[in-house]
């Protein structure tokens, strides 16, 4: 097992893509904290990744929540290997019906959220770490009525670039995973029919050059890649998990 021993902590990782990562670190032997703000499926999670998960209810916007966190993960590890930045939220809005208030809650979330994650981590991430930034495909095209969501992932991948420069003379490495169409619980949270949401992936299906939708499996794989030390000489990279999208 690729990080027997090891110790992870995982913003966002009570569900979806998070929770997939926090799996697969798990069954590669790391030992795993995970915050959410879902108390539900925060405990579900915590019973599928066994008993000695840490998890803690917070949100990433909240800086007393990232401390709260931190610091029951320091109490139950001493420290950190591997830094998974997953929480993000997902909202669509038109230019011109954009409030101030959409775009603080976006950015207080994916942006400033991911900053102050990392920030908050250092006192607890070992020197020869691994952080990992889950961006978005998207970060690098225009999308109507995504111009937020879009800015706040391309910000944070311009974070991969600054903290991999500053944390390089500790050993710690920095790098993006970059999802893209993800078959994930987010489309249950659409409001819209099954038979729309259904319709919709097809759609989205036939955009992908693979002809489908990825899973959160497939992106947890490179995470953990990512984490290990088979990603070594790598720091500053963005890996792509888009069958194709936005490559081909």
């Amino acid at each position: 097992m690729t990080l027997q021993s090891k110790h992870a902590a995982i913003t966002g990782g009570n569900s979806g893509i998070g929770l997939a990562i926090a799996r697969a670190l798990s069954d590669e032997g790391a030992s795993v904290a995970i915050l959410g703000r879902n108390a539900t499926t925060l405990e579900s999670a915590a019973a599928e990744l066994g008993p000695e998960t840490v998890s803690v209810r917070g949100d990433v916007s909240n800086l007393d929540d990232l401390d709260r966190f931190y610091s029951e993960v320091d109490a139950a590890f001493g420290g950190l290997d591997v830094l998974v930045v997953n929480a993000g939220v997902y909202h669509s809005a038109p230019l011109d019906e954009t409030t101030p208030e959409f775009f603080d809650h976006m950015s207080a979330v994916n942006f400033r959220g991911a900053f102050f994650t990392v920030q908050r981590a250092l006192p607890l991430l070992r020197d020869g770490a691994s952080v990992i930034l889950v961006t978005s495909t998207i970060n690098e095209s225009g999308v109507p009525g995504l111009a937020v969501y879009s800015a706040t992932k391309a910000a944070m991948r311009s974070l991969v670039r600054s903290f991999a420069a500053e944390l390089h003379p500790r050993g710690i490495r920095v790098n993006a995973v970059s999802p893209g169409i993800i078959d994930t619980p987010i489309f249950n949270r659409l409001g819209m029919a099954a038979d729309e949401v259904q319709a919709l992936k097809s759609g989205l299906e036939s955009q992908v050059p693979v002809g489908r939708l990825g899973t959160p499996d497939e992106v947890a794989r490179v995470a953990v890649f990512l984490a290990s030390d088979d990603s070594s000489y790598m720091t500053g990279c963005e890996v792509p998990v888009s069958g194709g999208l936005g490559q081909v």
